[in-house]
């Protein structure tokens, strides 16, 4: 699907917000109730997130056309933003106590660390679930619900890879499609594997032989097998990829000497699809193939094929030490305790540190899905604890039948 962004001219923004004041300032039939005024929070809310996360990404993106997207992206939010403070000053009440969210602090800090790419699956996400949200609400201006929309189809293209104004992204595509899917929650995932199967793991220890040292043995030997079992897996699943990439680009490159005309016609069909006109596509196809040999591979493969040449996937040895790492900092945990203690008190103390490291793992992960945290976390303490039941009392059977 082609996505071509639009520019709100100075007449066209002025009457834009024109409407919104008139919208805003229009005295309500009945005065808000309790729950309207709650619900005007929430969108401003949503709202003030969402300006503060596209400013940061404007700031940090070095790309010009994704530059603008973010910019143009905020100051849309910006607008929005405005009809909720009106309403919140029309029934007495300050919006400026509306402040960005930890959630969305959380996204902008790992954006500055690990650059826009990687929180761009999680706005897609993020914007998809809320793209109706606009749909009932009578005080919300006639255009928002169908920006909100505009604005998940675009963040969606943005994850999937399919770009902006053709290949003016295509840095960030191949990240994308190399990823694989929402990074953050695989890095929160994967912290969360290597705790849960961790504390199973000490826990069916425990049960047989009543939290002994045995249990500080097999406990850093599953940590140290699910580490090397997820890097070896990651770094397996990374070269493949590397070299599957590479193959196919070695492909374009051959296709290219042998029949050029046919590259030129299959990449002249891309920007069509991409919204360009018929004969500018052709032109611009004609002047790639016909130019620098590097050049023309490198646009093929980021326009036919979404690998980025330059990375090809990435390292693998990085995503392996990342996976190793991760599921290393998730199984230490349970294990802790036995470090300094034994018995009863160290199963105690490993299970209570395991259920606040679960519940924080739940936390993180209502970043990316925006859910409630006291669910999330709630959820995932259960399910943790449920796995150290069933393994201490599978172990205190074993061990009792063993004994």
């Amino acid at each position: 699907m082609a996505i071509v962004l639009k520019t709100l001219s100075q007449s066209a923004r002025a009457g834009y917000l024109g409407a919104m004041t008139a919208s805003t300032h229009a005295a309500p039939p009945t005065p808000p109730t309790p729950e309207d005024l709650a619900r005007y929070r929430e969108n401003l809310q949503g709202e003030v997130d969402a300006i503060a996360l596209y400013s940061q990404l404007a700031a940090l993106e070095h790309t010009p056309a994704l530059r603008d997207f973010y910019a143009r992206m905020a100051a849309t939010e910006e607008v929005h933003a405005s009809v909720w403070r009106t309403r919140l000053r029309a029934a007495g009440q300050d919006p400026a106590t509306v402040t960005v969210g930890w959630r969305t602090r959380i996204l902008m800090s790992v954006a500055r660390r690990f650059g826009p790419g990687l929180v761009v699956p999680t706005i897609a996400e993020r914007e998809s679930a809320e793209q109706a949200a606009y749909d009932d609400q009578p005080e919300a201006l006639a255009s928002m619900p169908g920006d909100e929309r505009s604005h998940a189809r675009l963040f969606r293209e943005l994850a999937g890879g399919n770009g902006v104004e053709g290949g003016a992204i295509a840095r960030i595509e191949g990240r994308h499609r190399a990823g694989g899917g929402n990074q953050l929650r695989a890095a929160v995932l994967g912290a969360n594997d290597g705790l849960v199967s961790n504390l199973s793991i000490s826990m069916g220890v425990a049960g047989a032989s009543g939290g002994g040292h045995a249990v500080l043995i097999a406990g850093l030997a599953g940590m140290l097998a699910g580490a090397l079992s997820m890097a070896i897996g990651e770094w397996l699943s990374v070269q493949s990829a590397r070299e599957l990439f590479a193959h196919q680009v070695k492909v374009e490159r051959e296709e290219l000497l042998t029949v050029p005309d046919e590259e030129e016609e299959e990449l002249a069909l891309i920007y069509q699809a991409k919204g360009l006109p018929e004969q500018q596509a052709r032109e611009m196809a004609k002047t790639l193939v016909s130019g620098d040999l590097g050049r023309a591979v490198d646009t093929l493969a980021r326009e036919e094929l979404g690998i980025d040449p330059e990375e090809l996937g990435g390292s693998a040895w990085v995503a392996a030490l990342t996976s190793f790492f991760l599921f290393a900092g998730g199984a230490l945990v349970p294990i802790l305790p036995f470090f300094v203690a034994e018995g009863l008190p160290a199963v105690v103390a490993s299970v209570v540190i395991a259920a606040l490291a679960l519940y924080v793992v739940g936390a993180a992960i209502t970043v990316v899905t925006g859910s409630s945290v006291v669910r999330t976390g709630g959820r995932q303490v259960l399910l943790g604890l449920f796995a150290a039941v069933v393994t201490y009392g599978l172990g205190a059977v074993v061990g009792h039948a063993v004994g």
